[in-house]
């Protein structure tokens, strides 16, 4: 109760500073990031995330909105769900279909803030509209580009990549690529370089900067130096096997890194491993340059009157569940990094409330005293902010298609819609046809057993009462109806 009312008393005082000065917003967002795998004592190398972590609230149980890139960052950065902007595929600009909606930068800069963007932000690929220039206050850097055309700039010749598991392409370069070059050489070296650029023009009054680091996404092309981070034999052992009793539906064709059809690729143990041992520098390479950005920060003197928020789009399969990449509905791919540091809020503190990603928008805007923008889907975070067993949502909720990139199929339309809600027990999934809203499968999933889903506890009699609330929660969210 005391350290209750002490985070109390300090979000009262910050308040009061926020009406006498806006506090700046640093929105910091990752891709393709496993949290789980960067926590404190996990394998991963994450020496800035725990620093940030000492600063913050971290969300222990927070979860995107859809597990591919465009619909959750549209989601999270519009505070809407997927099925309210309808926005389930790559290839869609939310403007196409919401021309008025506001997004949370835009909101910020409609309320006096140099709003600033470096890196990926908003979807960056497949999009008629690049990024989203009404939301930013001068053009965003690096925001619209192609991950497989990420490859080494350097002065000089370039020194020979030591991967040796390049069984395909990835995009214009190899899918593994070990190389000994400056972190400037990819993407997010230059993101850093330019975020602390802006930082420096924009010290000396209220901002709202985004920097999006496109990391761990593949390719798994990180510095040499990050990778030497890493014993790979000491790497996690990750279980390849399908939940026992899951529906195929659930599961997906892997695509993204194996490739489809003839040109589709199956990894050998050895290959397989330095797949993942390139993830775990893609997350250290991204965390090096999360560092630079909180050194400018504190250089600059702005650590005491800048909120900070570190989110990923979602999760990411590593071989778990026989999947590479995302777009299901597994915890894997569903759980996302959500840290929180405001001035006056005790860090290192970590809370097991739900939360999801469109919780974002309403608790900035609540953070800086912003007017409330209308019809976001999300909630507040702030009574979490002030007691950490402070419960918040109920239930947090994830979905994806059939297929899972439908818009490449002949017809452009879904199959099937699984929708998924995690309670502060299980996870249950309902797979409803697209035309119809019939339920053809389900899931359930005990996470009082760990996040692994092995197994498909649907009719486990031990678990009735979990999943009729599980399923009340998901149908009072989304209603059985036709789709049509």
């Amino acid at each position: 109760m005391k350290s209750s009312l002490k985070i109390a008393f300090a979000l009262f005082l910050l308040a009061g500073a926020v009406a006498a000065e806006k506090p700046n917003v640093l929105f910091i967002m990752a891709d393709d990031f496993r949290p789980e795998l960067a926590s404190y004592g996990a394998a991963a190398i994450t020496p800035n995330l725990d620093r940030l972590a000492r600063m913050s609230m971290q969300f222990d149980r927070a979860y995107c909105q859809q597990a591919v890139c465009n619909p959750s960052r549209s989601s999270m950065l519009t505070g809407k769900r997927p099925d309210s902007i309808g926005i389930w595929n790559n290839s869609t600009h939310f403007r196409e279909r919401n021309p008025d909606v506001v997004t949370i930068p835009q909101w910020f800069k409609e309320h006096g803030y140099q709003t600033r963007c470096a890196g990926k932000i908003f979807h960056n690929w497949h999009t008629k509209e690049k990024g989203d220039r009404r939301s930013w206050s001068a053009p965003e850097f690096l925001h619209y580009a192609n991950h497989g055309d990420d490859a080494p700039q350097v002065t000089g010749d370039l020194p020979p990549n030591l991967a040796t598991a390049n069984v395909r392409q990835y995009g214009n370069g190899p899918v593994c690529e070990c190389r000994d070059v400056p972190d400037e050489a990819y993407y997010d070296g230059r993101v850093a370089a330019e975020a602390v650029k802006v930082m420096t023009e924009i010290k000396n009054e209220p901002f709202f900067l985004a920097v999006g680091f496109w990391k761990p996404h593949a390719p798994f092309n990180a510095p040499k130096k990050y990778w030497d981070l890493y014993d790979r034999a000491k790497l996690p052992q990750l279980n390849p096997a399908r939940p026992e009793g899951a529906p195929e539906i659930a599961f997906h064709k892997s695509t993204e890194l194996l490739g489809a059809g003839s040109g589709k690729v199956s990894l050998n143990e050895a290959q397989a491993a330095e797949w993942r041992h390139g993830y775990f520098a893609g997350i250290s390479y991204l965390d090096a340059q999360l560092g630079k950005v909180l050194d400018a920060l504190e250089a600059h003197g702005l650590a005491s009157k800048t909120i900070v928020t570190f989110v990923g789009d979602h999760g990411y399969h590593i071989g778990e569940h026989s999947l590479w990449g995302k777009t299901s509905n597994f915890e894997y791919d569903a759980h996302v990094p959500f840290f929180i540091s405001a001035p006056g809020i005790p860090g290192g503190q970590r809370t097991p409330a739900l939360a999801e990603l469109v919780d974002l928008f309403p608790t900035l805007v609540e953070l800086c005293a912003l007017p409330n923008p209308s019809a976001l889907d999300g909630t507040s975070l702030i009574p979490a902010l002030r007691d950490p067993n402070h419960p918040v949502d109920q239930a947090a909720f994830t979905q994806h298609p059939r297929p899972a990139y439908y818009d490449r199929e002949p017809g452009g339309q879904p199959a099937a819609m699984g929708y998924s809600v995690r309670t502060d027990r299980v996870r249950y999934t309902e797979w409803r046809d697209w035309k119809t809203g019939e339920v053809i499968a389900q899931e359930l999933y005990d996470e009082a057993k760990g996040t692994a889903e092995l197994r498909n506890a649907i009719d486990d009699p031990a678990l009735r009462e979990a999943r009729e609330d599980a399923a009340a929660k998901l149908r009072a969210q989304f209603p059985k109806r036709s789709q049509n």
